[in-house]
């Protein structure tokens, strides 16, 4: 087959997957498992052969005009360059461990067969995005990302939760796609074109005649699907749904389309200094932010999910320093060791009952409980905390590099101001991303009290998966860094030995920090929380299920954040701003009283004037014919003297009327 075939192949693949289980998954549920895991590990094998084929030389383009669209075409295109093809390979990864995960973690789950099919067919969509050489497709798949993140969020709808996250979820990243189809169209209205391959020649050829202001617009959707600041609160409220889905949603999908926009038109970005600065600043703030956020959360997998937007802001920051190099290896990185830390974090709370980390931190020995969780999440937060020789060591230090160039001269493809806002706020976030894996780390798996429940074994489908997914989080970066040059634009994204010295050692500070923090606070620690407060978890593997539905946000936001551990050292590392970072700044709050209550207070008022004013006149025009109506309906009485003498009354009246107007003439 031609490298193109294989290549529509990729995507088709598991929407075929996804059909077939929607249709057989009541006649036929035995087949429901196989059709979820198997067309995503062809695709997986296939996007290797692609990337293989490929090999980072020149792009694999094709592309067919399926109807005439107007003086803007629309075409069913393929671009693959170097860094599409890896991304394919990653998010088939991801999507293969997911689905094989799933089969053991939701295997008693009645909607199992709807949410495999749905799981298909977001990873079919996100492989359209990455394999797409025309804006309009891509934007098919992007939608179709966030339909399918409706539904899977909201996989546990019987929970209140559930249902506000998913809704969330789906209003927040439509609010940024908003301006994003308009930005689409603006840019395919000045380039004559959607074809990615035309819209970069028209910005090479000075054809863009407003890039700041399409840069602008489309940096509102990359913001909501990548969970940037300010449209990034959806994403911790999206850990409502199954621990798969946080897993597959985090690390290769859905929040990685905004990035991965952004890599494929970074010249479009680049030619607006204004646009570059924007996307520097939304960075920084989004990764300090979330860094602090995530230091102050109670529930493992908020921590998780604010740990994943402080790295896209790592990501954008790379793009804001003209690097999609050191971006998408980051991407690539991340991808693998997010995955890791949300699917170890699901036989974790399978183990422990609950998310809460102050009840795993009354536990005594969870760790036994779980050993290859324990061990593969080791790895995974070593990775997170950029400790070498780890993969998160080298790829955040491609970033933290490239700052370093821009700051210094030796890149002039991005303003002074944006390398500076990037590197400072990159090594800040460092920091503070040591100290919240150290503090997972050590409340998680050095628990002290009450030896921790058996729930029994996890079964082996959601460990295999563990350790596969360990083996790029240790060895991806390191043998990775010199050859993903060759695959796209030759950027060099060896660390540099100052980001290396301040990027690794600041991480140790915050590690150690963290550490001895922990060590004295739990010398001191009062037992305030019985250990029966917290969600039980049901008995069995049968209750992964509900206890995902019992304990998900019950930590971040009722009995058991209210009585977290004393020896919890975020609470003392934070101090007074552990309050407000626990309830991420209260944005969420700000965009109730901006958004929410001014909406809600029109709907009212709409619905009043509806009710009051425009009902009143509908009713009135059917209440005034039935009035008269009833009145013609009781002059006909059936009686005949009646008549005649109604007859005989209009008949003088009439007389008396036509001699008073004779006499007056």
């Amino acid at each position: 087959m031609t490298t193109t075939t294989l290549a529509v192949l990729v995507p088709l693949l598991p929407f075929l997957g996804a059909i077939a289980g929607l249709l057989l998954g009541r006649t036929a549920p035995g087949f429901v498992r196989p059709l979820a895991v198997l067309p995503t590990l062809v695709s997986l094998g296939l996007a290797a052969v692609v990337a293989a084929r490929q090999g980072g030389d020149g792009a694999v383009d094709a592309a067919t005009e399926l109807t005439p669209t107007g003086s803007v075409p629309v075409e069913l295109a393929l671009h693959i360059d170097g860094f599409a093809a890896l991304t394919a390979v990653l998010v088939t990864l991801v999507a293969g461990c997911v689905q094989i995960y799933s089969t053991g973690y939701l295997r008693d789950d009645p909607r199992y067969p709807s949410y495999a099919a749905l799981v298909s067919l977001f990873t079919s969509a996100m492989l359209l995005v990455v394999y797409s050489g025309d804006l309009m497709v891509l934007l098919v798949g992007w939608e179709v990302m966030g339909i399918c993140s409706y539904f899977l969020v909201g996989h546990y709808w019987e929970t209140p939760e559930a249902r506000a996250a998913s809704l969330k979820a789906f209003l927040v990243t439509k609010l940024g796609d908003v301006p994003f189809l308009i930005g689409l169209f603006a840019l395919a209205t000045e380039a004559g074109s959607f074809r990615v391959t035309r819209i970069l020649g028209a910005v090479a050829n000075g054809g863009i005649e407003h890039p700041t202001l399409i840069a602008l617009l489309l940096l509102a959707g990359v913001a909501g699907k990548s969970a940037q600041f300010p449209l990034h609160t959806w994403l911790p409220d999206a850990m409502a749904g199954p621990t798969p889905v946080s897993a597959l949603i985090h690390a290769a999908t859905m929040v990685a389309a905004g990035v991965y926009f952004v890599a494929r038109l970074l010249p479009l970005f680049e030619a607006s200094q204004a646009a570059m600065v924007v996307l520097a600043v939304m960075a920084a703030v989004t990764m300090a932010g979330s860094a602090l956020a995530a230091l102050a959360q109670d529930d493992i997998k908020r921590v998780l999910a604010y740990s994943t937007i402080g790295q896209l802001g790592y990501m954008t920051g790379a793009l804001a320093v003209a690097d999609r190099g050191a971006a998408v290896f980051h991407l690539l990185s991340h991808g693998a060791f997010k995955a890791l830390l949300f699917l170890a974090a699901g036989v974790i709370i399978h183990a422990a009952g609950t998310n809460s980390l102050a009840a795993m931190s009354r536990m005594g020995h969870l760790r036994d409980r779980v050993p290859d969780a324990y061990w593969t999440m080791t790895v995974a937060l070593l990775a997170l905390a950029a400790i070498p020789p780890f993969s998160g060591f080298f790829s955040k230090e491609a970033v933290l590099g490239v700052a370093e160039h821009v700051v210094t001269g030796h890149t002039e493809h991005a303003p002074a101001a944006a390398g500076w806002i990037v590197l400072l706020a990159g090594l800040v976030t460092a920091l503070l991303t040591a100290a919240y894996a150290m503090r997972l780390w050590l409340l998680a798996f050095r628990g002290y009290g009450a030896e921790a429940p058996d729930h029994g074994r996890q079964p082996l489908t959601m460990t295999v998966v563990l350790w596969v997914l360990a083996v790029p989080s240790l060895a991806l970066g390191g043998l990775a860094f010199r050859v993903l040059p060759d695959w796209f634009d030759g950027h060099d994204l060896t660390p540099t030995l100052t980001t290396s010295v301040l990027g690794t050692g600041v991480a140790l500070v915050g590690g150690i920090v963290t550490y001895a923090t922990w060590r004295h606070t739990t010398a001191h620690a009062v037992s305030r929380v019985p250990l029966g407060a917290v969600a039980a978890h049901p008995e069995g593997d049968a209750g992964l299920v509900e206890a995902e539905a019992i304990a998900s946000h019950q930590a971040a936001y009722g009995d058991i954040a209210s009585a977290t551990d004393p020896s919890d050292p975020g609470r003392l590392l934070l101090g007074p701003l552990h309050r407000h970072a626990a309830a991420g700044f209260h944005l969420d709050a700000v965009y109730t009283a901006l958004f929410v209550r001014p909406v809600r207070a029109g709907a009212s008022l709409v619905r009043f004037l509806d009710r009051e004013v425009v009902e009143t006149y509908v009713r009135g025009a059917g209440a005034l014919p039935r009035w008269l109506g009833a009145a013609v309906r009781r002059a006909q009485t059936g009686n005949l003297q009646t008549y005649v003498s109604a007859l005989l009354a209009g008949t003088v009246v009439l007389a008396v009327a036509v001699v008073l107007v004779a006499t007056g003439a």
